[in-house]
């Protein structure tokens, strides 16, 4: 007869029976999981191993790229402005090593570099609009005439623009009363600062873009601020290049912004001027520039391509 101690040990068996089962089953699916990930994890290894391999590569090649360009520069751009001049426009917070190796590449291209007028923080200032109005009207050249609707940052760009480029060749290489007056007085009011003599009046213009975005509120009207300094210069001028890094390029940046308005007809832009193969594209830009031929050179969105196609010939310059 079966009593109730054979169903007891019974089920204690079956019990003792489950959480052996148990017991094996996890060690057994335990040791299968953990061979999986370390196989995972080997893999992981090696790929990130092979990545790391192949950026050190690519660090090497731009590294090399960049002391190639920096080296031949010189070369590349020899006589392609000759004749010409180039006045800088520096932005607030344009990078001031890209003006510096800039100017100088433009010299050995042949040209003559007028100088630098740096637009100060004050000049963007929303509360400035109306003594900007005031003051372009008051030194507005006795010849110019404001279009119908112009803004003070129009008004203002005209003015600027009048004092230190030209497409006139007589009249480069040479100050004017009128030029003194016009910088004198953005200056005095905290507009403008100037280094070298950009009064002399270039033929060509480069305004450096801010190396950060405008992130604050009022960015938009900044960038479109500067945009009418930037269709002025070309406009009085014979050509004129908007450069700038990377970051220039992306939403809210100076040279998305001029890509994104209609002065991307006449005005050029160049978003890898930080770097020496962006500078010999700025200059040959710029050689383009003078065959009223304008484009989007770079790696941002948008672009032409990283430089000008065709590439123009050696000394051609307009």
């Amino acid at each position: 007869m079966i009593d109730f101690r054979y169903h007891l040990v019974s089920i204690v068996a079956i019990f003792l029976a489950l959480a052996l089962g148990i017991i094996l089953g996890s060690t057994t699916l335990s040791q299968s999981v953990t061979k999986g990930l370390q196989r995972q994890t080997s893999s992981l290894a090696r790929s990130n191993e092979e990545l790391r391999q192949s950026q050190a590569r690519m660090e090497a090649q731009l590294k090399g790229d960049e002391s190639f360009a920096r080296a031949m520069g010189p070369q590349l751009v020899a006589d392609r402005l000759n004749g010409q001049s180039v006045v800088f426009v520096e932005t607030p917070g344009a990078s001031n090593d890209s003006i510096e190796q800039l100017s100088a590449l433009a010299k050995s291209a042949g040209a003559t570099v007028t100088g630098r007028v740096t637009v100060q923080k004050k000049f963007l200032d929303d509360n400035q609009t109306g003594t900007i109005d005031e003051l372009a009207t008051q030194l507005r050249p006795p010849a110019m005439a404001f279009p119908e609707g112009s803004g003070p940052y129009e008004k203002a760009a005209a003015v600027l623009a009048s004092a230190v480029v030209t497409r006139d060749g007589a009249m480069t290489g040479r100050e004017d009363a009128s030029a003194a007056s016009v910088l004198g007085g953005f200056r005095q009011a905290g507009y403008v600062t100037v280094s070298g003599k950009p009064g002399q009046h270039a033929t060509l213009a480069v305004m450096i873009a801010p190396s950060s975005l405008y992130a604050y509120e009022g960015g938009d009207s900044d960038n479109r601020a500067l945009l009418a300094l930037a269709a002025a210069l070309d406009g009085t001028g014979r050509g004129t290049v908007v450069g700038g890094p990377s970051t220039a390029a992306q939403k809210g940046g100076l040279i998305a912004a001029l890509r994104d308005s209609d002065t991307v007809k006449s005005v050029s832009s160049q978003d890898t001027v930080d770097t020496a193969s962006g500078q010999v594209v700025t200059i040959l830009a710029l050689q383009n520039e003078l065959s009223g031929r304008s484009g989007r050179y770079g790696t941002g969105s948008g672009v032409n391509g990283y430089l000008p196609s065709p590439v123009p010939a050696a000394g051609g310059n307009g």
